[in-house]
């Protein structure tokens, strides 16, 4: 199960997959549903990783992320710089798709999902 954040109006496609993310507390519950006593980068590298971290299911489907309780998105510090690069794992779509810079990453962390050769500075 992945992380998939709606990003627009219903029917309108849009949506942003987090493929990555740091801990900020939880990391034993974290550790537990990944079945890793780790605290590296591997422990949230990757989008399945993320929602197995989560404990995410299809009850999760539809689940609104601006709502106190569960899991909610909150405002966090602005990045000073931020990286971009192409999508990762599409190689089947159209070549303007494959190519479009529509993966982004806060530079200097060390929690970034590979390829980070393919990101560079906004």
């Amino acid at each position: 199960m992945m992380l998939n954040v709606v990003a627009d109006k219903e029917e309108a496609g849009a949506a942003v997959l987090i493929r990555s993310c740091a801990p900020i507390y939880g990391l034993g519950t974290i550790q537990q549903r990944r079945g890793l006593k780790t605290e590296k980068p591997v422990l949230l590298a990757g989008p399945g990783k993320v929602g197995q971290a989560l404990g995410l299911s299809t009850e999760w489907s539809s689940h609104a992320l601006y709502t106190a309780g569960g899991l909610e998105l909150l405002d966090g510090p602005e990045p000073e710089h931020i990286l971009v690069g192409p999508r990762v794992g599409i190689e089947y779509a159209l070549p303007e798709h494959v190519n479009a810079l529509w993966r982004f990453a806060i530079a200097g962390s060390s929690w970034i999902s590979a390829p980070k050769k393919t990101l560079r500075p906004l």
